[in-house]
């Protein structure tokens, strides 16, 4: 392989191969990144198994095919302190040698044809749904999925397709978050993706996506992506249960309002005392070394007595962070049991501080 390429273009491919590295065994070919040269197009590939990326690129010149693999954090160590300038690749007698102008470093590669197999789109069934409303629909839910659950299909988030219904699913165990897509889909699907996967979609993904899927893997492509995750087996809570289907008391409240006043107890506690009464919406701490932190907001309601909720505050505060409405409801039937915030096939059910 020979070829020559702008430092910012392999840069950039570089630093997005990053979080699909192995990054504990540098033994291991899955902390190269492997580079493919052919014809007209540059792809590099990074995987730890679990996760993989390919990347092509046409702003490049290929002056001899082939294929080449180095290891993917030095090399971009390498690339970052060079110029913004043209930087050349060459492999030669197992090493990949790059060069630029007078600079000059020396990789060892690891065999090239032993880099693990990417999966392919062939027999993989397609989802259809528009890349805007699935980025924003995971962006949503993203900050309820667990991390190190035991129960390890919590460490992701489920789309369950259902009755022409797509919802997208996260639990920690003290909250759920779900989100509603009506969608006219024929056919009914739960996948589990994992939570680091969820992530790396957000960051690759904007306008443009073709997902497929089959029972072990989710890949999706775009015009200069190829991404692929392998999905969670498992059997996910029935989170439907945990929604209420009732409730005694719904307030129309305010976001920017709510977000305020939450973030000034914050300060001193996100565990917050939230108090409803027909004049008023009382916020104060909850047990911190004896600092006390209480603001009020003026609020008409038609309450036939005052209800308290204990909350770990957060809670709240993530849901509102991701709502486009500044109006949202909250539904409550008793202290003791969750409530429900929801705007716009948004919700999330909130289990309250027991005291």
């Amino acid at each position: 392989m020979n070829i020559e390429i702008n430092k910012n273009v392999l840069e950039h491919m570089l630093i997005n191969a990053q979080s699909f590295l192995e990054k504990k065994d540098a033994s291991q070919i899955t902390s190269h990144v492997l580079l493919n040269a052919t014809g007209l197009n540059l792809k590099v590939k990074a995987t730890d198994f679990e996760i993989g990326l390919v990347m092509e690129s046409t702003n490049v010149k290929i002056i001899e095919n082939g294929l080449s693999s180095a290891n993917g954090k030095k090399l971009l160590d390498i690339v970052k302190i060079l110029k913004d300038d043209i930087i050349s690749l060459k492999t030669e007698n197992d090493f990949l040698h790059i060069k630029q102008k007078r600079s000059k470093f020396k990789l060892p590669m690891f065999n090239a044809e032993e880099f693990p197999e990417f999966p392919t789109i062939d027999n993989k069934s397609r989802f259809d749904i528009k890349a805007i409303d699935f980025l924003h629909s995971i962006k949503k839910i993203t900050p309820a999925i667990d991390t190190n659950n035991p129960k390890y299909e919590l460490n992701g988030a489920l789309i369950d397709i259902v009755d022409n219904q797509v919802k997208f699913v996260a639990t920690d165990t003290r909250r759920l978050a779900v989100v509603t897509l009506q969608k006219n889909i024929e056919f009914d699907i739960s996948l589990i993706i994992p939570k680091k996967a969820i992530g790396e979609i957000q960051k690759l993904f904007f306008d443009e996506m073709n997902i497929y899927y089959d029972e072990n893997i989710l890949l999706i492509k775009s015009e200069n992506f190829t991404f692929f995750t392998k999905l969670i087996n498992g059997k996910y809570p029935d989170y439907q249960r945990i929604i209420p289907k009732e409730h005694k008391v719904e307030l129309n409240l305010n976001r920017e309002q709510i977000v305020d006043h939450l973030k000034q107890i914050s300060i001193i506690s996100y565990e917050m005392k939230l108090t409803f009464s027909n004049e008023a919406i009382t916020f104060e701490s909850l047990n911190e070394d004896n600092i006390e932190a209480k603001t009020q907001l003026e609020y008409s309601s038609n309450l036939n007595e005052e209800i308290s909720i204990a909350v770990n505050s957060k809670y709240i505060l993530d849901f509102l962070s991701q709502i486009e409405k500044n109006e949202f409801k909250l539904r409550y039937n008793d202290s003791s049991l969750p409530f429900l915030l929801e705007s716009d096939g948004f919700i999330t059910v909130i289990m309250p501080i027991m005291q």
